[in-house]
């Protein structure tokens, strides 16, 4: 395991749905990881997400999605790139959804862009 929460937790959900499995447990967890996978489960790309505080786990069932992955090192962008990481990572354009961490919070970039905002890179899933 690395120092990366969300990275490491991305790479075994999406080991585990390779896997065909159904849902996969996640020892480690952080503040950043429980809001990419608010977003996750948004985006229906998650069933569901249950905290267990005792074990500082999550329990995580999946839903539709067939990559997603932590983008390392982590970029900025402004709002005008956006259009260009969304282009690098995402296979089409109406397909997958780009998470950026602005000053606001962590939003997905259809947000950032209508905001007028930019920030840090995070992770994608499609």
């Amino acid at each position: 395991m690395a120092q990366d929460i969300v990275a490491d937790a991305l790479n075994m959900i999406r080991n585990a749905k390779k896997a065909g499995r159904d849902s996969v447990k996640i020892n480690r967890i952080s503040n950043l990881l429980i809001e990419v996978l608010k977003i996750m489960k948004q985006k229906e790309a998650i069933k569901r997400y249950k905290l267990d505080t005792k074990e500082r786990s999550v329990q995580i069932d999946f839903g539709e999605f067939l990559e997603c992955q932590a983008i390392k090192p982590r970029f900025t962008a402004d709002k005008t790139e956006i259009e260009k990481y969304r282009r690098r990572f995402l296979p089409s354009r109406n397909i997958g959804t780009l998470i950026v961490s602005t000053s606001k919070g962590l939003m997905t970039h259809e947000e950032a862009f209508e905001k007028g905002m930019g920030g840090f890179m995070i992770a994608y899933f499609y």
